[in-house]
């Protein structure tokens, strides 16, 4: 059963995920309408977390197709067990041909792949497709084809049919531009970094018990960064490393000095830290000759 919209919130608080607003009302539309979800953004602001969130609040399973470049419908859909037809074909010597190859190939010996996971499940499952902007064009189209028919044709035993539909988000970061075909077919949303002060209920519902003045020095010095020219601008996930790496080195504010110590945790280039520890050269310098 669906929950409503008041109790799908709820779940969704309950898990520890806090969505805006407008992230909110979209996951509700996936379950009540049946369609997909892309979601684009910075890498960090949480797309693939709302989909493992939204599967936690629904009670069923989170079934992940993480795209790259290169894949193929074979990787996302099916192969067979050839080691388990190989020694099955040694146990059936004695039989004729035509029976030996006619039982090879069955549901048995046949390695389900995410997408063929996903709709061979009783219970609609949350079904992530993550990255979907490494994938390429081709493998574009053939997704297209499965979310309107929602079945897959396996050669060898026929048309599978969808038990039940899945609820798909789709994330992007928007590395290549995805087809008008995809988006038209989905929900949309671009999911922005979350403002400081609710990034600060974010720390607070994930590190219950932090030191507020701690988590609000950090919540500011991360949304200061992601105002610089990064390459690699930090997520929700390192602000919450950092203040749980702050907190296991017994820190209980933020310096020049401890945010250089500790710039590993939320700055994972070389190139990022040089800016930044550039930066809090000047603010100790300029603090020294102020003594």
């Amino acid at each position: 059963m669906i929950p409503d919209a008041a109790q799908l919130g709820a779940a969704l608080i309950a898990t520890g995920y806090l969505p805006s607003p407008a992230l909110e009302t979209a996951l509700q539309l996936v379950t009540l309408l049946g369609k997909p979800l892309l979601l684009e953004g910075q890498a960090g602001v949480g797309k693939t977390q709302a989909a493992k969130a939204l599967a936690q609040a629904l009670k069923v399973p989170l079934i992940r197709l993480q795209c790259y470049e290169g894949i193929d419908a074979q990787a996302a859909l099916y192969e067979w067990n050839y080691p388990r037809q190989l020694l099955h074909l040694r146990l059936l010597e004695g039989q004729h041909q035509a029976e030996r190859e006619a039982d090879l190939y069955r549901p048995d010996f046949l390695l389900r792949r995410p997408l063929l996971e996903a709709i061979s499940q009783d219970v609609s499952p949350v079904l992530l497709i993550d990255e979907v902007d490494r994938a390429d064009e081709a493998f574009e189209a053939f997704l297209l084809e499965l979310l309107a028919e929602w079945q897959i044709s396996i050669p060898e035993l026929g048309t599978i049919t969808a038990k039940s539909r899945p609820h798909v988000i789709l994330t992007s970061n928007r590395e290549r531009d995805l087809s008008d075909a995809l988006r038209r077919r989905c929900l949309y949303l671009w999911v922005e970094y979350p403002t400081p002060e609710a990034e600060l209920n974010i720390v607070r519902t994930r590190l219950p018990g932090i030191d507020t003045r701690l988590a609000q020095q950090v919540v500011g010095a991360v949304a200061y960064l992601r105002g610089l020219p990064l390459t690699k601008t930090p997520g929700i996930a390192e602000t919450l490393d950092w203040i749980e790496a702050l907190v296991a080195l017994h820190h209980t504010q933020l310096t020049p000095q401890v945010v250089e110590d500790t710039l590993l945790c939320v700055l994972k280039l070389r190139e990022d830290q040089t800016v930044v520890r550039a930066k809090l050269q000047a603010l100790m310098t300029a603090a020294l000759q102020n003594v």
